[in-house]
């Protein structure tokens, strides 16, 4: 929805229907369903609102009432100020998928360019996760976006992070789902990333523009992610972490769940690793979620291509492939490579100045992958 001029005549009942002290989402889109505008439901009798699940005969004398309070006109006054796009739930602009979940946000704020036509693929995981978790969700948003999937995240630290950038990285589009207003930038440390993903994608949100991170947006926030994407992927996860309410929720909503298997020893594993033992589908490559969402599609199913490597001595891919995105000791590095340790040390150098290998305190190594 353009938010100019008789655009936001018509908002400002989206809003006002929002408002309405006893309509959630869920009864937001059966009004939405039955009556096509929030204009008509206003102007609906009594008799034909509380033929509608949920409406109660004195909801619906609140509904008939109810009168467009001074909060929805400054909301409207900022929408216009900021210059933010506002979808309503029966624009076409509004993604399918979301639109089929059974309480999707009745308007979304948006900055950047949503395309409702497109894929999406939503990547999330760890606040804290491991270097392997970063590595491998850079990888995996990066092999996606190289196949025009668009990949959807929630822009906190971390997994969701990586998953942007990975995505960018690969010359692809991104969506980020905030927990507060799009004029509430959370986390703070990630405002640059913000403006970066609004050039490459769109930063998008169903809570008015001043919204904070109130704790309890986040679930809600979950299911947006979770719902305007053909699957969602856990990269890692604890016992008890938020990535996994987002997997439950894209169960809920009929859609595939993948999970990336991480060390039996590391407890950020544990989440992802009783995901696959509940049926979720294990993820090595990107390959592994192309093949199960688009089975019949030969194109979908193209080789994927990877990020190129400088060019690299005989002794520098030995010393590589000993390598992974877990760290190891310099020690235990020596143990599996027959080289000798002055000689080794050199070519760790190398390898850190090429920016494919990091040293961690302790003498600790690891692949590092650069994703601007």
């Amino acid at each position: 929805m353009n938010t100019e001029s008789g655009d936001t005549d018509k908002l400002i009942h989206w809003l006002r229907l929002k408002s309405v002290p006893g309509i959630g989402n869920l009864l937001f889109k059966r009004l939405i369903e039955r009556f096509k505008s929030p204009e008509a439901v206003f102007e609906a009798a009594h008799p034909s609102l509380i033929c509608v699940d949920g409406v109660s005969s004195r909801l619906a004398v609140l509904i008939s009432e109810y009168k467009i309070t001074d909060a929805v006109k400054r909301e409207i006054d900022l929408i216009r100020e900021k210059g933010c796009r506002v979808i309503t739930l029966t624009d076409e602009q509004y993604p399918k998928l979301l639109r089929e979940i059974p309480d999707p946000p009745p308007i979304l704020y948006v900055m950047g360019k949503l395309e409702s036509s497109v894929q999406h693929i939503a990547i999330v995981g760890s606040r804290t996760p491991t270097r392997y978790g970063i590595f491998t969700a850079k990888r995996l948003s990066e092999d996606l976006a190289k196949l025009n999937i668009t990949i959807v995240s929630g822009m906190a630290r971390g997994i969701d992070t990586a998953a942007h950038i990975g995505a960018m990285s690969g010359g692809g589009k991104t969506v980020a789902v905030l927990g507060s207003g799009l004029e509430k930038v959370y986390p703070i440390e990630n405002l640059k990333l913000f403006h970066r993903i609004i050039e490459n994608g769109a930063v998008i949100s169903e809570f008015s523009l001043n919204s904070p991170p109130d704790p309890y947006h986040f679930p809600a926030r979950n299911r947006i992610i979770s719902g305007m994407s053909l699957g969602t992927v856990v990269v890692e996860a604890a016992q008890k972490s938020g990535s996994l309410i987002t997997a439950r929720l894209a169960a809920e909503q009929g859609r595939e769940v993948f999970a990336v298997p991480g060390s039996i020893h590391s407890f950020k594993s544990m989440g992802t690793h009783n995901l696959i033992k509940q049926g979720a589908k294990l993820v090595e490559h990107a390959q592994d979620i192309m093949e199960e969402l688009f089975p019949q599609n030969p194109i979908q199913r193209k080789n994927i291509p990877h990020t190129q490597l400088p060019p690299l001595s005989s002794e520098e891919t030995i010393v590589l492939n000993a390598l992974s995105p877990y760290p190891i000791h310099i020690d235990d590095l020596l143990r599996k490579i027959d080289m000798d340790a002055g000689k080794l040390s050199g070519i760790l150098l190398q390898l850190e100045l090429k920016d494919i290998v990091q040293q961690s305190p302790g003498k600790l190594f690891s692949t590092e992958y650069k994703t601007g």
